[in-house]
């Protein structure tokens, strides 16, 4: 089994850097989400990628060498205890290619947060530096911008500080699709962002692994490519177990059900569906690289060790 370093809890008082690695955030929501930390008592500090509008694309957080620089400063300065993403959108396959991972100390690993387009980056940093990190809201989106009393934020902040107390995600609206029990480490997001990553050196396969699958905006007849790309790629050769998240405007509710569940109820290994994980709902934070137990008949995701370190 993969074992990933845990970063420390964080503290009140902890500096926070917040960059924008895809595309650029709504600043009102952005000055609403720092105040919020600060109201928990993190300190932020924005990085210029976050008050960055688009360059050349106005889907991009400036340029490739602003947003990558951002990046590489955030994760290798110690003065940091934690990375949050400003938000998703695209880009962040561009940023991965100059990260420049050897400034980097892999030994000292923090805090990185964010979700959706954000996966590649945690998938990243698995690979490169060993981290387990946290698919959770970011600091300019819905859930966490309206600070605490959300769900969303609550929960990310409760794993944050008290990684002790968050011993197990329940489901209790998600649906047994294979049923049974299965241990691994836990790996996945944003599926599209995981097929996107096959081929590069930021990859990392499933085998062993709980694989977390979620995806927002896609028609179905995309989203069965991209989920039959993962099982002809080999990428989910040796999973351990599935679970599944939010598949929001991805088509039909039940037409998509349908075609995960025929898509992936034939790997032989316990499948959940219907976790409050993902885009378009009040959500969980599901972290990535953490040893834990899925039991698809109970609804719910047990956590064999915390998700940061005590």
């Amino acid at each position: 089994m993969t074992a990933f370093l845990r970063p420390p809890a964080l503290r009140p008082g902890a500096r926070v850097a917040v960059v924008a690695a895809s595309s650029p955030p709504n600043q009102a929501n952005l000055d609403r989400g720092l105040a919020a930390m600060e109201e928990v008592g993190l300190k932020p500090e924005v990085f210029a990628s976050s008050r960055a509008g688009g360059t050349e694309y106005d889907y991009l957080a400036g340029d490739d060498l602003l947003r990558a620089g951002d990046l590489t400063r955030a994760l290798g300065d110690p003065a940091f205890d934690a990375v949050f993403c400003a938000g998703g959108g695209y880009g962040m396959q561009r940023t991965l290619e100059l990260v420049d991972w050897p400034k980097i100390d892999a030994a000292r690993p923090k805090v990185v947060v964010g979700y959706s387009d954000v996966t590649a980056l945690l998938e990243a940093i698995a690979v490169k530096l060993g981290w387990a990190s946290l698919f959770g809201p970011m600091v300019a989106c819905d859930g966490f911008y309206e600070g605490p009393g959300q769900y969303d934020f609550d929960e990310l902040m409760k794993l944050l500080f008290h990684p002790e107390t968050v011993t197990e995600l329940v489901f209790p609206d998600a649906r047994t699709v294979v049923p049974g029990v299965a241990e691994g480490h836990t790996l996945g997001g944003t599926a599209t962002l995981l097929a996107a990553s096959i081929g590069t050196d930021t990859s990392l396969p499933a085998r062993g692994a709980i694989l977390f699958l979620e995806d927002v905006d896609e028609e179905l007849f995309r989203m069965d490519r991209y989920i039959t790309q993962l099982r002809r790629a080999t990428y989910s050769d040796g999973v351990a177990g599935i679970l599944l998240g939010t598949f929001t405007n991805c088509g039909e509710p039940r037409d998509v059900e349908r075609m995960l569940v025929e898509r992936l109820s034939d790997l032989g290994v316990p499948v959940l569906a219907g976790a409050d994980i993902g885009h378009g709902i009040a959500m969980q934070t599901y972290p990535i690289g953490v040893r834990a137990q899925l039991d698809t008949e109970a609804g719910r995701l047990r956590l064999l060790e915390p998700a940061l370190i005590p």
